[in-house]
């Protein structure tokens, strides 16, 4: 304790320049580069360079875009050029931030949406919403191409190509295989007392992690 009180800050962290001014939602690092986003519970999508100088870390803010109600969560396309967002404003944009453009809305649910992934080998953006469905979208496209009914609001969500999990109200883990996405593989509930938070699948597909207890579930 008394080292604690010495050092109060061992892991030598450091607060990003110009940090949200709420709660903070989601994270994402870019898959290309050393590029952080947030969002936030200010109604703003976040972006700062991550830089190293010696031993120091450092970060520098490149660009911010907004929502017109609290974000949600976040993620990159694979290829690092754009970031998707969705919040309580019951949108989905995509913002193509390396190119320097402004965010569009390409998706829209009937209530706030709470989860989102970029799936690469589907070509397809999938969302969750506490609207209580599903929806992958062609981002071309003004329409889902599908719309999956869920037993209760979408609350977390994990993709590791072909495994998907979604959890929702009421404790339940639904998985899925995006290589027959319409239907559920599975419907889990969970062993945890409390409301599922956060999910994460294995690299192998072969299993998930639910909250914080860091429960192991075979599939």
């Amino acid at each position: 304790m008394a080292n604690l009180y010495a050092n109060p800050n061992p892991n030598k962290s450091v607060e990003v320049v110009q940090p949200p001014s709420d709660s903070v939602s989601s994270l994402s690092f870019s898959p290309k580069g050393n590029y952080l986003v947030a969002t936030s519970w200010d109604n703003q999508v976040r972006c700062w360079e991550i830089m190293k100088s010696g031993t120091t870390l450092g970060s520098v803010p490149k660009a911010s875009t907004n929502h017109d109600q609290p974000v949600l969560c976040s993620t990159w396309k694979d290829d690092g050029t754009t970031v998707f967002s969705g919040g309580c404003d019951k949108q989905v944009k995509m913002w193509p931030l390396m190119a320097g453009g402004p965010a569009v809305t390409v998706a829209m649910h009937d209530a706030p949406v709470k989860e989102l992934a970029w799936i690469p080998q589907m070509n397809l953006l999938v969302t969750g919403s506490w609207d209580k469905t599903l929806k992958y979208w062609d981002t071309r496209q003004q329409h889902p191409v599908h719309t999956q009914q869920l037993p209760d609001r979408c609350y977390s969500l994990t993709v590791h190509h072909p495994l998907m999990v979604v959890g929702t109200a009421d404790r339940n883990l639904i998985v899925f295989n995006l290589q027959n996405p319409q239907t559920e593989f599975k419907r889990i509930t969970s062993p945890l007392k409390y409301q599922t938070r956060c999910v994460a699948a294995f690299p192998d597909q072969q299993g998930f992690l639910v909250n914080t207890l860091v429960l192991f579930i075979y599939v």
